[in-house]
């Protein structure tokens, strides 16, 4: 029997008759952003831009970071720090980017507090014309539905939604979250997840447990 292939995390367009989706990996340029193997962004349009149309305000240093095995809609946006504007004053302009003397005032701008990195857990799932706010952490195996504006951390497993997006339920309950992530999948050697595919889509966590105890312990 020839053993099974895993898919290839270093080619730009795994579906080479579908160039609207792109792996994120080999395409990211950013040392401000990182990106796990087969993350990747389905677009119509021109995918291969997520950097500069999905990616908006990034001006650093805070990072945009994106576990493995995530699925970004179309359209996701992720607005980062350099968005903000000062709110402590009478006037949220920022005169300072205009130029001319202006200029001179250019710490008003600069030192604007951040909330830190935006972080995509492993396997999060992010629907059409998503957003996600600066500094939020959504967790693992989380699901964002189409349209939310994503303002706090969202929890391993959860599914939220709106605008702004709250807690519609969690995937799994707190013992069985426990599990997953004791699991990891994600963390596995590719033939491993190759041998197991089936299972991690459409098992249970019993089978995912028995698949991990496979594995040569470190």
């Amino acid at each position: 029997m020839t053993p099974p292939v895993p898919a290839d995390p270093t080619v730009l367009h795994p579906l080479p008759e579908q160039p609207r989706v792109v792996l994120l990996k080999p395409l990211v340029t950013s040392p401000l952003i990182e990106v796990g193997e087969f993350s990747y962004y389905d677009d119509p349009d021109d995918p291969t831009a997520f950097e500069t149309r999905n990616v908006l305000y990034h001006y650093g240093p805070e990072k945009l970071v994106i576990g493995r095995f995530c699925a970004l809609g179309e359209g996701v946006r992720f607005l980062m720090n350099g968005a903000n504007h000062r709110m402590d004053g009478p006037s949220t302009f920022p005169f300072p980017i205009m130029g001319g003397s202006w200029s001179e005032h250019f710490d008003l701008v600069t030192g604007l507090g951040g909330r830190g990195d935006t972080v995509l857990g492993h396997d999060v799932w992010l629907g059409y014309r998503s957003t996600v706010m600066p500094g939020v952490r959504v967790g693992h195996g989380a699901i964002v539905a189409a349209g939310s504006v994503v303002v706090d951390d969202v929890p391993d497993y959860g599914i939220v939604g709106g605008n702004p997006a709250r807690l519609i339920r969690r995937r799994f309950d707190d013992a069985d979250v426990e599990r997953l992530l004791a699991v990891a999948w994600w963390d596995w050697p590719l033939p491993h997840i190759t041998r197991h595919v089936r299972t991690i889509m459409a098992g249970g966590i019993d089978e995912l447990e028995r698949a991990a105890a496979e594995l040569p312990r470190r």
